[in-house]
């Protein structure tokens, strides 16, 4: 994404390049095009409003979890577009202001189903449904995992569970760069669901495809036109890091170098908790400047007190320095949604930039900290 040439005026800085979120725009439009299918942002990846209001011309609404999100993705929509709410939990304090808000809602559990059907809402109605197949090794990222809590056994519903219902919503994967497990997940709905398709309005076949990685789209082209004409119902996705991971850099600077242990630490003004992935899944982030045939190895870590704010060891070709820049690539996804405080360590200014012009849309403050946490 970033370029070397690229550094922003503040340290650390996360940096959104516009023309990287085009591309994922562009392909998008094909996807639709080709297919005929409708493109939801799922905005719990990257819920920034300047994003969104990019990305609203290219889409046909948004894809929210929580009564928030959809109140931030209402200010950005046109009249045209929707809102579609899927979450294992609803509050019934909020379920009024969600009626109004959201214009598709999938109930999670019949209960949640029960519950809302009472108020008679105006939405269209859908339910989550488990397609029991697993595509993933690590089921922390498995929706279809054993005691699953994400939607209806698709091997148990019943006749009476339609009642009411206008559309199905499905989510199998996670970072997912292979079609198979769509084609495998269709058929399922086909043997499991061939009688209520045809009553349906609409499809919300998820998100979890990183799109921009398959070289082959036809075999989704196939699954969505297949739904469209077979059932005449609408076919929804909801793509999400798929349109914003490659879009994203974050910028530190090392601001100590030392050694420890015999490796050289190199302490940058920033931290983990600016992507806090790093430590809840282990992950090792992309460095631009890193060569792993390099000379110089370091271990990058963070400025909290935290023991494990370590990013990971890099190889580099010239020894670390005080100074340097270290540019954290492909960290569009969860990373300034989950961002945090910790330690009272700012939390990055937000730049983007376009054809290589830089600006600065977002800046935070101590008295952004303090209202955190003042009464």
């Amino acid at each position: 994404m970033a370029e070397k040439s690229i550094i922003p005026a503040t340290s650390p800085a996360f940096i959104i390049d516009q023309q990287v979120i085009q591309q994922a725009a562009d392909n998008l439009a094909y996807i639709r095009k080709k297919s005929g299918c409708r493109v939801l942002y799922s905005i719990k990846a990257l819920p920034f409003v300047p994003l969104l209001k990019w990305l609203q011309p290219y889409i046909d609404g948004f894809s929210v979890s929580s009564l928030f999100e959809a109140k931030l993705a209402h200010s950005v929509l046109n009249s045209s577009q929707s809102i579609h709410l899927a979450t294992p939990g609803i509050r019934r304090d909020e379920q009024a202001e969600l009626n109004d808000i959201c214009t598709h809602i999938s109930f999670n559990s019949l209960n949640q189903k029960e519950v809302f059907l009472k108020n008679k809402l105006p939405v269209s109605k859908g339910l989550r449904i488990n397609p029991k197949l697993s595509f993933s090794n690590d089921e922390r990222f498995d929706p279809c995992r054993l005691h699953s809590k994400l939607g209806l056994n698709i091997e148990k519903v019943q006749v009476n569970d339609f009642l009411g219902i206008e559309g199905i919503h499905l989510h199998t994967v996670f970072s997912q760069q292979d079609l198979a497990p769509i084609i495998k997940t269709l058929d399922k709905i086909e043997l499991y669901l061939s009688d209520y398709l045809p009553q349906l309005e609409w499809v919300n076949l998820g998100g979890g495809y990183l799109l921009q990685e398959i070289n082959n789209l036809d075999p989704l082209l196939a699954v969505i036109i297949r739904l469209r004409e077979k059932y005449q119902i609408e076919v929804y996705l909801e793509p999400g890091k798929d349109i914003v991971n490659k879009a994203v850099s974050l910028v530190t600077t090392v601001i100590d170098c030392f050694e420890s242990d015999g490796k050289t630490i190199a302490v940058l003004d920033s931290s983990i908790n600016h992507n806090p992935e790093v430590f809840e899944f282990q992950r090792v982030p992309e460095v631009l400047e890193a060569n792993k045939q390099g000379n110089f190895s370091a271990l990058l870590v963070g400025s909290t007190c935290l023991a494990g704010d370590v990013f990971g060891e890099y190889r580099f070709n010239q020894a670390i320095q005080v100074g340097d820049k270290i540019s954290f690539i492909n960290v569009g996804a969860y990373t300034l949604v989950k961002a945090n405080r910790f330690n009272g360590y700012n939390l990055p200014d937000i730049y983007s930039v376009n054809q290589g012009e830089l600006k600065c849309l977002k800046h935070y403050d101590y008295e952004n900290y303090r209202q955190q946490w003042d009464d």
